[in-house]
């Protein structure tokens, strides 16, 4: 799908949503297969959004009950419009699984080329702590091997 067809059923998602909203239907909406979606499926968890928003709110400060609503369903949105996008690129190489690559890729055409080198530095810190990760891991399981060896000849 082109960056305009992708726009247009956005575009064409939002109508049907706000037609939705004005019909009163707000519990249960479609995916793109037919199959009904809860609320509570289709955005992330509040206290998530809620701890985030936190932050940079001073400690005496509160966060009206609209707008933490409003950012739930936006932050919904941006994962979600990011995501099909990413989805778009590995379902096109034929892989069933969409990988930090592709998430750039989504950004930088989407246009939001502000976020790549970032999230491109992050991604590579992100693998590079997980080798190290698993190295230690290894590490430890040869370690118990060579215990449970030495262990066995006494």
């Amino acid at each position: 799908m082109s960056n305009s067809e992708d726009s247009q059923q956005y575009l064409t998602d939002m109508l049907v949503k706000e037609e939705d909203e004005a019909s009163g239907d707000e519990s249960d909406r479609q995916d793109g297969h037919g199959s009904m979606l809860r609320e509570q499926d289709r955005f992330l968890p509040i206290c998530n959004i809620i701890k985030i928003m936190k932050v940079p709110v001073p400690q005496n400060g509160k966060i009206a009950k609209d707008a933490r609503e409003c950012i739930q369903e936006c932050v919904s949105e941006f994962i979600s419009f990011i995501s099909s996008e990413a989805i778009e690129r590995s379902v096109a190489e034929n892989r069933k699984t969409v990988n930090g690559d592709d998430l750039l890729v989504a950004f930088s055409n989407l246009g939001f080329d502000n976020y790549v080198e970032p999230l491109s530095i992050y991604l590579q810190k992100y693998r590079e702590s997980n080798k190290s990760d698993r190295n230690l891991f290894l590490e430890g399981s040869y370690m118990q091997t060579d215990d449970a060896n030495e262990s066995g000849k006494h």
